[in-house]
């Protein structure tokens, strides 16, 4: 037809005569092909030519000089085993051409019949395509049973009855159930499959006949009883009317995976767990440095134990100094108080002796006291000396209504808790023992003052029992004043060593009978000066100086030794001042007689304001009961 493109036919012409050649390429023509045509005469050329290809047919000479077709065939089906091979020739018989047809010939044609050749090369042109479409259809087909022979996923296919028609080699491999166990059975009877539920199995079916097909994932079993994972894939195989040929179940081993997934759980909750463990012990840690007091130390301990290893009860038993019993110094989880001391007998005993942790069943107990204790339903109980320096302090008792767990971490964290228990414990009593010993060193150093200041008053007989007294008289004062109680044992050393600078003073001043001259008064107060000066040098007599000091300092300034004015006195000082006064008239002098009290109490309120501090005057009448 005008304008329509002719078929391109690309031909392969192996001939010796060049007009012959020509001759077949124009038939062709004339029956519309365009014709993109090549001749060769001998093997070599033959070989070259079909490198260059691609070819769509080879048309032969039977016989050429020192070449023929069977020899051209043998090299054509070298290089392509579809490539049409068509003999032309007119001097051979019919046997001759079906030897040649048997060779692998596609067709032969006489020349004295060619009107039969475009017929034969279009014939052959479409079986070649066929051959090729068919090789690469086989081809594929084979790749992909290799595919599913060989690949890492288990393949089984049933039947429209769901009966087993192949298995591939993974799935013998995985299962361990050879395919001829399994072909022809239907699938529900096979091991690996049957833990499938009625539940999937509709699940499946129904989603399979819709079309949409089902993966899940699920746990089986092997033939030797161990388990694994697959995430099972179930899909239908349709023909081209919707019917189902077969069903493809396709089933991935995940049970490495799974492990692993496994793995990682148990390890972030190991690492959870000693997360936890080291912030229970760092609030211990808190406890014990941040509180003097041990019961509180102890109650967070308690605390992290019953919570921290999952126990129902808790009690720390502490070692009585010089016997052989413990007390309960606190428990947690018990129905009663635990009250009664616990002699170094049984579990507790074993631990405390022996230095080692103790378990006990509580089925068959062995004494009173895990007889009291399997009464509150407890089953399993241990005991966890305390020991610290070398020596027990005491024993750390866990209680539970089940058995206690074996893993090692729980044992290790359990004798962590134990340890801080000792170290709350030995703290606690290393404090006690430094506070006993602080307080024997306070009461020394104010026996040491005490006879200090009675030296004093040996020395000054008209003042004996005057530092008593007038000490006893400042402490009210300056309590009533609101001075803090951390200060009034300074105030009471200043008090009791308010003369010790009169040590200083020569007898011949001190003790005379008469009145003083100007020049014994200035020596006599210097007194003030002599205390400062022995004193400063005692590190825990500096806070009590004020009073030693400052006490014959004035109000209005005109005290000595350094003549300060109102409140650059010390309060101190300016509280005893008054006690200091007050005392000194109400008692017998070799040189005049007791004032009355009410005389006593006049003076001191007219003294108010000039030489003594008016606040402390009011307290010193509210005391007195004059205000």
């Amino acid at each position: 037809m005008v304008g329509e493109a002719r078929p391109l036919l690309r031909a392969l012409l192996v001939e010796d005569r060049e007009d012959d050649a020509v001759l077949l390429v124009r038939l062709l023509q004339r029956e519309g092909y365009a014709v993109r045509w090549k001749r060769v005469d001998s093997a070599e050329g033959l070989r070259e030519a079909l490198a260059e290809g691609p070819w769509d047919v080879v048309l032969c000479d039977f016989r050429m000089p020192g070449f023929d077709a069977a020899g051209a065939l043998r090299i054509a089906r070298q290089e392509d085993p579809d490539l049409p091979f068509i003999v032309v020739s007119g001097t051979v018989g019919e046997e001759v051409a079906v030897d040649m047809m048997r060779a692998g010939a596609n067709d032969y044609v006489m020349k004295d019949n060619l009107t039969r050749l475009p017929a034969a090369v279009a014939r052959e042109l479409r079986e070649a395509e066929q051959r090729r479409a068919r090789r690469q259809a086989e081809a594929q087909a084979q790749l992909l049973w290799q595919a599913v022979e060989q690949g890492a996923s288990m393949v089984l296919v049933l039947d429209p009855d769901r009966r087993v028609t192949y298995v591939n080699r993974r799935w013998t491999e995985a299962t361990g159930m050879p395919a001829e166990e399994v072909l022809g059975r239907p699938v529900e009877e096979i091991g690996f499959l049957a833990v499938l539920s009625d539940d999937q199995r509709s699940e499946i079916r129904q989603a399979v006949e819709s079309g949409s097909g089902w993966r899940g994932e699920m746990r089986v079993w092997r033939r030797d009883g161990s388990q694994a994972w697959v995430v099972l894939t179930v899909s239908a195989l349709r023909d081209e009317a919707g019917r189902v040929e077969r069903f493809v179940c396709v089933a991935e081993d995940v049970t490495a995976l799974k492990e692993a997934e496994e793995r990682e759980r148990q390890l972030r909750e190991r690492l959870e767990r000693q997360v936890e463990r080291l912030q229970a012990l760092r609030a211990i840690d808190v406890a014990i440095t941040g509180s003097l007091d041990l019961q509180v130390t102890l109650s967070v301990l308690l605390d992290q134990v019953t919570t921290g290893l999952g126990v129902d009860a808790a009690c720390v038993l502490l070692r009585e100094s010089g016997t052989y019993t413990l007390r309960p110094a606190a428990s947690r989880g018990f129905r009663e108080p635990l009250q009664e001391r616990v002699r170094f007998e049984g579990a507790v005993g074993e631990a405390v002796l022996r230095g080692e942790v103790v378990q006990r069943d509580l089925s068959d107990p062995l004494g009173d006291r895990e007889e009291r204790l399997r009464a509150e339903g407890f089953r399993a109980y241990c005991a966890i000396p305390l020991v610290a320096k070398g020596e027990p302090v005491g024993v750390l008792e866990v209680l539970s209504r089940s058995a206690l767990p074996g893993d090692p971490e729980w044992w290790g964290f359990l004798e962590a808790l134990a340890g801080q228990a000792a170290v709350a414990v030995d703290n606690a009593r290393l404090l006690e023992e430094l506070r006993r010993a602080n307080l024997n060193l306070q009461l020394a150093y104010d026996a040491t003052l005490e006879g200090w200041s009675q030296a004093v008053d040996l020395r000054d007989r008209e003042t004996e029992g005057h530092t008593q007294r007038v000490t006893e008289m400042t402490v009210r004062l300056a309590r009533a004043l609101g001075v803090p109680e951390a200060d009034l044992v300074h105030v009471r050393r200043g008090a009791m060593l308010h003369d010790v600078g009169k040590l200083g003073i020569p007898d011949s001043i001190l003790l005379k009978p008469g009145p003083l001259t100007e020049e014994e008064w200035a020596v006599m107060r210097k007194h003030p000066e002599y205390a400062y000066r022995w004193l400063s040098r005692i590190e825990f007599l500096r806070p009590a100086l004020d009073i030693p000091y400052c006490h014959h300092e004035r109000w209005d300034g005109s005290g000595y030794p350094r003549g300060l004015r109102g409140e650059e006195i010390p309060l101190a000082a300016r509280i005893f001042a008054v006690a200091d006064v007050f005392d000194a008239l109400t008692s017998d002098r070799p040189y005049r007689k007791a004032w009355s009290r009410e005389d006593a109490v006049r003076y001191i309120r007219e003294q108010a304001g000039r030489q003594f501090d008016p606040r402390v005057v009011e307290a010193f009448l509210r005391e007195v009961g004059e205000a």
